[in-house]
C-alpha cells in the first residue's frame, strides 16, 4: 500500500500527465483536422478575407469543389456580404472560369460570376493544383 506522500506525488504526477496529453492533443488538433475541401482552411483560408456580395437573383450555390458537379452545401441569399479567401480557375460559368473559396466556416466554393468584390480582388489560391470541370 502506497504511503500518503507517495499517493500525493502519483497524483501530482497523473494530473501533470494528463494536463500534457490536453496540451498535445489542443496543439494537434488543427494539424489532424479533416482534409476535405469544404472543411480544412489553409494558411490562404486565414489571412484576412476579402468580401463580396452575392449578385444572382435567385441565390447563389455554394459547393464542395469548384464546379457544378461539387456536392451543394448551402445557398447564399441576393445582396448577402461573403467572406472570400481566394480564387481558382475551376468550371466556366456564363463566361468566367473563377471561383472563390468562402472565409465563412464553410469553406465551400461560390463562382466568381455572382459575386461582386467589395474592394479588391481575391488573391490566388496557392494551397490547389487547376481544377478541371466536371
Amino acid at each position: 500500500m502506497l504511503s500518503t506522500k507517495s499517493r500525493s506525488a502519483l497524483g501530482k504526477l497523473a494530473l501533470c500527465a494528463a494536463g500534457g496529453a490536453m496540451a498535445v492533443a489542443t496543439a494537434a488538433g488543427p494539424a489532424l483536422a479533416a482534409t476535405s475541401d469544404h472543411t480544412a482552411p489553409s494558411t490562404d483560408q486565414q489571412r484576412a478575407p476579402y468580401w463580396g456580395k452575392v449578385i444572382a437573383k435567385t441565390g447563389l450555390q455554394v459547393r464542395t469543389a469548384p464546379n457544378r458537379g461539387g456536392k451543394v452545401i448551402k445557398t447564399l441569399k441576393y445582396g448577402q456580404k461573403v467572406a472570400i479567401a481566394c480564387k481558382v480557375n475551376g468550371q466556366w460559368i456564363d463566361g468566367n472560369p473563377r471561383w472563390y473559396r468562402l472565409a465563412d466556416g464553410s469553406w465551400g466554393w461560390a463562382s466568381a460570376r455572382y459575386i461582386e468584390n467589395i474592394g479588391k480582388a481575391p488573391h490566388w489560391c496557392h494551397h490547389h493544383k487547376a481544377f478541371q470541370p466536371k
